[in-house]
């Protein structure tokens, strides 16, 4: 009987990997000469081609996992907390025997499905940005394995890992509460995000809790980018001269790095007129002027669970599950603190 030959199967042969084997196929990529025409002899030498290995292919791995960078108002590869969070995934997945594709939303104008289908992947890592698509939810609820970071992904075989965001806010107020801080003002990522509604409803929850003073002219939003918070903390300066929070709460660390720099060109002093505390604890945390303190979430842990729950879905072991991450709050000088302390 005549051997069906699988891409696995070629990617052997040629001693490269599934995903070169289907960027050569269909002329994508940026694949050395001499690598194509080795691929190409061996599939014209088998007879490989997909559609007389179909039913092979349906029934057996590739290997290959898609990353999807979702949202219309999307983050990409420079954005420092998802970059790291990639990085620890990948490390894990590459353990696990997988390469990975990426899928550009503004190259398949969000038909996300259908090349994953096209291509064949094992499963899907969905990163969240702001504005998700529709073809997101079509991607959740298909057959293929998905697993979301920092995206509530609601399928029968897909998972999602997230920072548990309302102890994020929790840690901060509780930290203001301890340390006699009364009047804490938060910065706030885009309005209608899942993430930015969880940080707030803490933020709400925990300031009632500890019989702190909420003040609504205080909390303002904006996009996690360090403009963002520049302008922001410009607009509450001008606003409320003479009545500013003695603390402020930004929901990612660009976001405060850019109301430190606002703060400063009004003359006012970090943490000596008011205390700033960050979140997601990126590099620029260590270097900047006061170092920032922020809320730490474990980028690392964060990916290597993805990767394995992405893992555990295709092989179809347990139970879809979604898993939340403790966050930690790190002291630094933005909030008086000489020398970094985690509590």
């Amino acid at each position: 009987m005549t051997k069906r030959y699988t891409i696995q199967d070629i990617a052997v042969l040629a001693g490269v990997s599934a995903a070169t084997v289907s960027k050569i196929m269909n002329n994508t990529g940026n694949i050395s000469k001499a690598t194509q025409d080795r691929v190409r002899a061996i599939i014209k030498e088998t007879g490989y081609s997909p559609t007389h290995s179909a039913k092979s292919l349906a029934s057996k791995k590739t290997n290959l996992i898609g990353i999807v960078y979702a949202g219309k108002i999307n983050v990409d590869l420079s954005h420092p907390f998802f970059n790291q969070v990639l990085n620890s995934f990948k490390s894990q997945i590459g353990l696990l025997g997988y390469d990975f594709i990426f899928f550009s939303n503004e190259q398949y104008k969000g038909n996300y499905l259908s090349r994953c289908r096209h291509y064949n992947v094992d499963g899907v890592l969905i990163i969240a940005g702001d504005d998700v698509e529709d073809a997101i939810e079509q991607l959740d609820h298909s057959s293929i394995p998905c697993v979301g970071i920092d995206i509530e992904l609601k399928g029968e075989r897909s998972s999602y890992v997230m920072t548990n965001n309302l102890k994020v806010s929790h840690l901060v107020v509780e930290y203001a509460y301890m340390n006699s801080i009364e009047r804490v003002g938060m910065l706030g990522g885009t309005h209608d995000s899942r993430i930015s509604m969880l940080r707030e409803e803490g933020f709400k929850e925990a300031m009632k809790k500890f019989g702190l003073l909420l003040n609504e002219d205080w909390i303002v939003y904006g996009d996690y980018y360090e403009e963002s918070g520049y302008r922001l903390m410009n607009q509450l300066i001008a606003k409320h001269t003479g009545n500013l929070p003695e603390m402020i709460f930004a929901f990612s660390d660009l976001m405060a790095l850019g109301a430190v720099r606002a703060l400063r060109e009004n003359g006012l002093q970090v943490p000596g007129d008011m205390k700033v505390i960050g979140c997601d604890d990126i590099e620029a945390c260590r270097y900047s002027h006061p170092k920032l303190t922020t809320i730490r979430q474990d980028k690392e842990k964060i990916g290597i669970l993805a990767a394995k729950l992405l893992s555990d879905l295709i092989d179809k072991k347990g139970k879809t599950r979604s898993l939340l991450v403790d966050p930690e709050l790190t002291v630094r000088e933005s909030c008086g603190l000489s020398a970094e302390k985690t509590v």
